[in-house]
């Protein structure tokens, strides 16, 4: 029985896979071929080059606030508390 469930769990998660690709291609979710996100974007129906571009931008300037979010998130709250000290005008 130890060496058949490796094999079932091999067989299930192709069988996901394979159930997870038919379900998207049928529903019109991928495009045949893989192409990363940008290039779906670019060839989105009825987005401009314009548009792309600024979205494209968008996407990078809110990457870059996350970043920023996470990095107060994670850091130690006695440096926050004092980057947060240095910008308070009465100190």
């Amino acid at each position: 029985m130890g060496e058949i469930a490796p094999f079932v769990m091999v067989v299930l998660i192709v069988a996901i896979i394979s159930f997870r690709k038919v379900y998207m291609a049928r529903h019109g979710l991928i495009v045949p071929g893989r192409r990363s996100d940008r290039d779906r974007l670019a060839a989105a129906p009825g987005v401009s080059a314009d548009e792309a571009a600024r979205m494209k931008s968008e996407i990078t300037r809110l990457n870059e606030r996350i970043q920023v979010l996470e990095r107060l998130a994670t850091d130690p709250a006695r440096r926050l508390a004092d980057q947060i000290d240095a910008l308070d005008p009465k100190h």
